[in-house]
């Protein structure tokens, strides 16, 4: 009894006004939540205010570039192989081309990327081709509409192979998930990956990605690439006979 000797047990109006106590703070606590709550919810439509004036902007700037894509195309189309040498140079995409591909490639005159009218709903790529001995049609596009619960709706051109040409080995091989296996298969399967038209798919195309935002922006970086190599190999070439020359000629000083 000793130990509880200094304690003193408290009265009933002291435990009230704890009682009281602790439901002021889980009150205040509650307010400035709810407080905060409404500072994120101003914040969250701030948001999407200057998300759609980013794409009021980029619209705007789309139109734009449109015409000055137009003379960089036609001034491509001069060029031999163009398309062909920057999609060879291209770290990701040189993978996805086959020795037949890489022949077919050389027809291809013309690649554009193209945003929806309204950017966020999406976009189309298209290759163009000069009259070629592998398929009918000169014109290939891949199109991805996006829908605001995040489902992707793909359509794309099917290749009309002309006799005796087409993918290799038939029909691709099945994908495991939504990424191309990295086996000897032709890009122009990508086309085929399309079979699911009409149908609406949570979906990430890789190929699509850096087409659209790598190599579509600046494809001159990617054909210039092999030719900044090809100088730099003719410069060590360089160096290393005039070094041979120096050589040379102090051995026949001695």
């Amino acid at each position: 009894m000793g130990a509880d000797k200094g304690k003193k047990l408290k009265t009933e109006p002291e435990l009230e006004s704890d009682e009281d106590g602790a439901d002021l703070i889980d009150t205040e606590l509650l307010l400035s939540v709810e407080k905060l709550q409404d500072i994120q919810d101003d914040l969250e439509k701030v948001n999407e205010e200057a998300s759609e004036k980013v794409l009021e902007v980029e619209q705007k700037y789309n139109e734009i570039r449109k015409p000055i894509y137009d003379k960089r195309n036609e001034i491509i189309k001069s060029i031999p192989a163009f398309w062909l040498t920057a999609f060879i140079n291209h770290p990701a995409l040189c993978d996805l081309l086959t020795a037949e591909d890489q022949k077919i490639f050389k027809y291809l005159t013309n690649l554009e990327v193209e945003d929806c009218k309204d950017v966020k709903s999406g976009y189309s790529i298209s290759f163009t081709f000069s009259p070629n001995p592998y398929f009918e049609d000169t014109k290939l596009t891949k199109t991805f509409s996006f829908f605001e619960d995040g489902l992707t709706k793909i359509n794309a051109t099917p290749v009309k192979w002309k006799k005796g040409m087409g993918i290799p080995n038939g029909v691709p091989e099945e994908k495991k998930g939504n990424k191309r296996p990295h086996t000897e298969e032709s890009f122009f399967s990508w086309f085929s990956e399309s079979e699911h038209n009409e149908e609406m798919y949570e979906i990430h195309d890789e190929v699509a990605d850096i087409i659209k935002d790598d190599l579509w922006p600046n494809p001159l970086a990617y054909f210039n690439n092999g030719v900044d190599e090809d100088d730099a190999d003719t410069e060590d070439d360089g160096e290393e006979e005039a070094e041979d020359d120096e050589s040379e000629n102090d051995g026949g000083e001695d």
